[in-house]
């Protein structure tokens, strides 16, 4: 099995033979947590989808917090795909479908972003709509570019030997 140079020790969790009770338990309690984290997002900074009280009548307002969840959770993927299959490679198996499909399945939001792009356009927002949907794909995508670069430059530089007698750092 070959990705990024040899290093993916694990077959995915999903595509060994055998149970795959643990594989959906771990998603399950990673998709809740992500869930409520960013249902958190939304009653702290309420002008993303979850605002119902914006969007009942007249103009509906950019949905900044969905916006931001899932940039957010587009650059955490880029960092977690790189700690796991570059750097931390006997983490367990179990550990990035608790993360990646849990945790920022959970919390990244493409049912809402959809929605939210919707609403935009019932509410005669047509170019607010356009610059949504081309922002998100663009920011999203940029997340997880600079997530792997920022995770590649801290996790991945190469070790040097220590000083000692006769050795210079």
């Amino acid at each position: 099995m070959h990705l990024m140079g040899d290093t993916h020790l694990h077959r995915h969790p999903d595509h060994t033979p055998g149970a795959q009770v643990p594989v959906v338990v771990v998603v399950a309690v990673g998709g809740a947590a992500g869930a409520l984290l960013r249902y958190g997002a939304s009653r702290l900074w309420r002008n993303g989808s979850d605002a119902h009280a914006v969007w009942r009548v007249g103009e509906a307002a950019f949905p900044w917090t969905t916006l931001v969840v899932n940039v957010v959770g587009c650059f955490l993927m880029g960092v977690l795909t790189v700690a796991l299959k570059e750097r931390f490679i006997h983490a367990p198996r179990l550990l990035n479908p608790f993360l990646g499909t849990g945790v920022l399945g959970g919390f990244t939001t493409f049912s809402s972003y959809t929605d939210d792009t919707r609403r935009l356009l019932e509410n005669d927002q047509a170019g607010a709509a356009l610059g949504y949907l081309v922002l998100t794909v663009v920011a999203a995508l940029a997340g997880v570019v600079l997530g792997v670069a920022l995770a590649r430059a801290v996790l991945t530089r190469p070790v040097r030997p220590a000083a000692g007698p006769g050795r210079t750092a």
